[in-house]
């Protein structure tokens, strides 16, 4: 699908970025661009894949010039740039509206003006029923990708989005300083046993992606169904991994944390169409006419339930286990730990 085609990935030097560009670098994709701020994360990649598909392009999506400069005979874009750490952007919320709205409404701008095919805007459970700055944040930039695809006909620009929830090892998430403690012999800092969330690959992230370049209307959100985990289970699953007994310390929540995630809002489920392993939630066509709506209304919505790390299906210490083994990073760091 992607056959002689140019790729743009913003936040291309990212953990997701650089999944998605091992995905489709071996085929016959003519071009993949990687656009981020970080010159450093560039010629890192640029070293490592010695590759004439890989064009680097130095930019910040806050900066609709560098956008542009970067969009010329784009086909493909996947739009993963953005500011994703809870507690900084709950110390710094104007830098996540920066990033991550404004930034998105950049892209959209310059996407449409180079008439690129279809964008696939990024974003998380963190945007549903949001508390803290990330994620309304992100809440934004899907309402500003949603309406933005109202403006464009789709058969010139297509754009849409993709929502998920933790991704398992990816930069700044647990597992890592999970890992980090238990060689180092220190205790397992856990915020909230009993506090849930959605487990997922950097592989299963980019299959999300793809299906939704693959099935995607304009506007549509897609969800992937994902299994659970409490984080006391989590860090329960990786002692028994590497055969330690570190102590757990308990240290309450983190600014802006939730204890549960939301991939689907009660009236995003009523709306939903179920495509197996996926959700389709497809934008809200209507205009600002909304006399009828209120006389119509929709008696659905009081007896559907939203889809949350609570309700979805629970993953046992065993089979969180199986899951971190299927984790390069982890097995990495098994390699050699004798105890």
């Amino acid at each position: 699908m992607f056959k002689n085609k140019t790729l743009l990935i913003t936040g291309g030097t990212g953990s997701f970025g650089n999944a998605v560009m091992k995905r489709f670098l071996d085929t016959d994709i003519k071009e993949i661009r990687i656009f981020s701020r970080d010159e450093k994360k560039q010629d890192d990649m640029r070293k490592l894949y010695k590759n004439d598909k890989l064009k680097f392009y130095l930019g910040d999506v806050r900066d609709l010039a560098s956008v542009k400069n970067g969009m010329y005979g784009v086909d493909y874009i996947f739009h993963a740039a953005a500011l994703k750490q809870v507690p900084s952007c709950e110390f710094f919320p104007l830098e996540a509206v920066k990033t991550n709205v404004i930034g998105t409404e950049n892209v959209l701008t310059a996407a449409i003006e180079n008439s690129v095919k279809k964008v696939i805007c990024l974003s998380t459970d963190k945007a549903a029923y949001p508390i803290n700055a990330m994620g309304i944040s992100k809440a934004m930039m899907e309402k500003v990708f949603v309406a933005k695809s109202n403006t464009v006909d789709p058969n010139k620009t297509l754009i849409c989005g993709t929502r998920y929830g933790n991704v398992m090892a990816s930069r700044g998430s647990v597992i890592p300083l999970f890992i980090e403690q238990i060689k180092n012999g220190q205790p397992l800092t856990i915020t909230d046993p009993n506090m849930t969330r959605f487990l997922m690959s950097l592989e299963e992230a980019v299959e999300l992606v793809v299906f939704a370049f693959e099935n995607a209307e304009a506007g549509d959100i897609m969800v992937q169904k994902s299994p659970a985990s409490t984080i006391g289970e989590l860090a329960q699953a990786l002692k028994e991994l590497f055969n330690v007994d570190n102590e757990i310390k308990v240290i309450g929540t983190r600014h802006g944390e939730k204890l549960y995630e939301t991939l689907l809002t009660r009236e995003e489920h009523v709306v939903a169409q179920d495509m197996g392993g996926f959700y389709r939630v497809p934008a809200d066509k209507r205009d600002l006419n909304y006399d009828k709506y209120f006389v119509e209304g929709d008696q659905k919505l009081s007896s559907e339930d939203e889809y949350n790390s609570h309700n979805t299906e629970r993953l046992t210490i065993e089979s969180i286990k199986d899951k971190l083994l299927m984790l390069d990073y982890v097995r990495e760091e098994l390699k050699g730990w004798n105890k």
